[in-house]
């Protein structure tokens, strides 16, 4: 399967939130949506990123915007990971490993000469017609969420 592209349609992805609940991606179709995949709860780049997101939440959601963080950890992990870091970002998880290949974030990674498979750190903004708009892949925490609000200031 290709990787969603820019100018694609918001897929239709089933994620369980942290609440135990389903998520429909396509539910989002009706307001822009900030998706954002991430390794692993609790490893530092990802709570760094996590807490980004969560101090600019109003920011998102003053500009109509929602939010989404997702991971492969748990329901049961993710409101640990939120507990424990004050996140009010929401976060689900790609329980049934769904969503990780039509986004392309499910890649081959190498770590100390082993290759194994692991979430690629990616961003994607979706227009209120659920339409993708902006794909940011291999991102780096620092000033990420920063580009991210900028690019939905540019979605009105």
């Amino acid at each position: 399967m290709t990787a969603l592209a820019e100018g694609g349609m918001i897929p239709a992805v089933d994620l369980c939130a942290s609440d135990g609940s389903r998520i429909d991606l396509r539910g989002y179709v009706g307001k822009p949506l900030v998706l954002y995949f991430y390794p692993k709860d609790d490893t530092p780049g990802c709570t760094r990123e996590a807490q980004d997101f969560s101090a600019a939440y109003e920011d998102f959601r003053a500009l109509g915007t929602a939010v989404l963080g997702v991971s492969r950890d748990t329901a049961e992990k993710h409101r640990k990971f939120a507990a424990k870091h004050d996140l009010i970002v929401p976060l689900a998880s790609d329980d049934t490993e769904t969503a990780l290949e039509p986004f392309g974030a499910w890649v081959e990674k190498t770590l100390y000469g082993r290759t194994y498979m692991g979430i690629d750190r990616s961003t994607f903004l979706f227009d209120a017609d659920g339409i993708l708009v902006r794909v940011w892949r291999k991102v780096r925490v620092p000033g990420h969420v920063d580009q991210v609000l900028d690019a939905v200031r540019t979605l009105s």
